[in-house]
């Protein structure tokens, strides 16, 4: 499949902005541009507002059965298609063609997943006080959702708040990222393929604030989901809060690691190792603040820069590669800036440490040793290929450590001890923790941090409640 250039969907067709603006869409591995993408004005958002509206009377009035079955067709669309959506993904964003095959296979787990969980949205009947009442909690769909994702994970970001939408029989507006436009694309194409009504599911690309400002004021939204940087994040919650709109907020995280003195220290390098750099370290969840006690801190150190030494860095679609480019060139210059403030301030570069190439957006698979805490680093969320090391010598120093930023996404430990492990799953300040494991974010299970880090959950039974009205109703027989 070649490159496309990408269209907004409105009332079910695919079409061009009003006025015909479009914006250069670039591969990261080379900087050429590859295509075009639309680019709404507030003419187009009106008009997909309308069909949203639209499409919620129709879908929320299609039985469950029904609307499962709906997704599980979409399910199926996306495996028949991985492959071509992946190279999609690959040109776009940068990451490894494996990668984004995982990526894009795993958006139909999600889907299948909310597909049978939309038949278990159960309301109740409330034993009465008066034996001739009736007492029912019912659950409906909140109404129209705008959805704002990023260019990370276009794909796996979209359908988590898509397919939970979609489920209970809310319609939704994606406003998708404009560096990476065509793999959503896809995924939102593999819904309207499989019958999803016109309206139901839109698409719209363009200048972020206009797009956020606008949808989030409309009356007829009643929903907003939003995963991106927290300062954003915080912007986008205080003017859902002045129209009274319900939000989901999943934000950024500086996740530690906090490897003891007892633990794996092969399990938990290989961990680390794969991890940091998926994704070229671009992933809210990603391994970034490694606390490691003393005692095993010079080995881990050693092993994880020769790990990152040996990885094979270049274009997502070159065979055998294992990390691709940046996104984009402001990545680039963050990393050098993040390298240089912390050997700035006494820290040693282990491993990588600079760009690589005239061409593209590449930097080194980097390991930093002996970096203080008043290093950037670790304080600011890289968000890059960039691991950051330093001691500790009791676990009380690392949890306190672990939990000082206001961050409080994903976290990581690796122990022995029964005892460690317990203290650690009760104290650590995080949404999702993986303790002798790397993360592990299934459909199941919730999805979401705390803190600075959001609210809500984007998996598990609890990302359906935030799609859905409880009401309570009371029938007196007489």
């Amino acid at each position: 499949m070649t490159y496309p250039d990408t269209r907004l969907l409105i009332d079910g067709q695919w079409c061009d902005a009003l006025d015909g603006r479009t914006l250069a869409v670039h591969n990261p591995a080379t900087g050429e541009e590859i295509g075009r993408v639309a680019h709404a004005a507030i003419a187009d958002l009106d008009l997909a507002v309308a069909a949203a509206v639209k499409g919620f009377q129709a879908w929320r009035r299609t039985p469950a059965i029904e609307r499962a079955k709906t997704l599980r067709r979409a399910a199926a669309l996306m495996r028949e298609r991985a492959g071509d959506i992946a190279r999609l993904l690959t040109q776009e964003q940068g990451k490894p063609l494996p990668e984004a095959k995982m990526e894009t296979l795993a958006a139909a787990d999600i889907i299948e997943w909310f597909a049978d969980e939309g038949l278990r949205v159960y309301g109740r009947i409330v034993p009465g006080r008066n034996l001739a009442a009736t007492q029912m909690v019912i659950k409906d769909p909140v109404g129209p959702v705008a959805a704002f994702t990023p260019w990370n994970f276009p794909i796996n970001q979209v359908v988590r708040k898509a397919a939970a939408a979609l489920a209970t029989g809310c319609s939704i507006l994606v406003k998708a990222a404009e560096e990476t436009p065509a793999a959503p694309a896809e995924l939102v194409r593999a819904f309207v393929d499989a019958g999803v009504p016109a309206g139901a599911i839109g698409l719209v690309y363009g200048t972020p604030a206009e797009i956020s400002s606008y949808l989030i004021a409309h009356p007829a939204i009643r929903k907003i989901t939003f995963t991106g940087s927290t300062p954003v994040g915080k912007q986008l919650a205080a003017l859902a809060g002045q129209h009274m709109k319900r939000v989901t907020m999943e934000l950024g995280g500086h996740a530690p690691v906090i490897v003891c003195e007892d633990a794996d220290l092969e399990l938990a390098i290989k961990v680390s190792a794969g991890s940091k750099f998926r994704n070229a370290g671009q992933v809210c969840i990603s391994p970034t603040r490694f606390l490691v006690h003393e005692a095993v801190r010079e080995n881990f150190a050693a092993a994880l820069a020769r790990h990152a030494s040996t990885l094979k860095v270049g274009d997502g679609l070159a065979e055998g590669t294992q990390m691709g480019p940046l996104a984009n060139s402001r990545r680039v210059a963050a990393m050098a800036d993040f390298v240089q403030d912390a050997v700035a301030r006494g820290a040693t570069v282990a491993a990588g440490g600079e760009c690589i190439g005239a061409a593209g957006n590449f930097f080194a698979p980097t390991v930093l040793t002996g970096v203080p805490l008043d290093a950037k680093v670790f304080n600011e969320e890289p968000f890059g290929p960039v691991a950051a090391i330093r001691g500790f010598t009791t676990l009380d120093e690392a949890i306190a450590e672990a939990n000082r930023l206001s961050f409080g996404l994903a976290g990581y430990a690796f122990t022995g001890s029964l005892k460690n492990a317990h203290r650690l799953a009760h104290e650590l300040e995080v949404g999702m923790l993986y303790i002798n494991q790397p993360a592990t974010p299934s459909a199941e299970m919730p999805f979401g941090g705390i803190k600075d880090s959001g609210y809500g959950t984007e998996g598990g039974p609890e990302a359906l409640d935030a799609y859905l009205n409880t009401r309570a109703v009371t029938v007196m027989n007489v």
